[in-house]
């Protein structure tokens, strides 16, 4: 249980510092910014390993980069879908 809150943490953390970095905000609030810290971090540590400082089992590097990849996929698909229906 303490290791979910722990990855929890880690991705309200990680999808924070990755909106913080993508301009405009992600739709969703709180959970679509943990949820982005969590995939984020899942893509990060596959594309990337494992380096730097960890929270838990979180390499926050990776995290950080894989969210930040994430995010701007997810808003550019998001802005390709509004632009069509228009």
């Amino acid at each position: 249980m303490l290791g979910f809150i722990v990855l929890l943490i880690a991705g309200a953390i990680v999808g924070a510092i990755a909106d913080a970095i993508v301009p405009g905000d992600v739709a969703g609030g709180i959970i679509a910014t943990i949820l982005l810290g969590i995939v984020g971090a899942l893509i990060g540590g596959f594309l990337f390993g494992k380096f730097g400082p960890a929270i838990g089992p979180v390499s926050i590097i990776p995290a950080i980069i894989g969210a930040v990849i994430l995010a701007f996929l997810v808003k550019f698909v998001m802005g390709q879908m509004s632009g069509r229906r228009t």
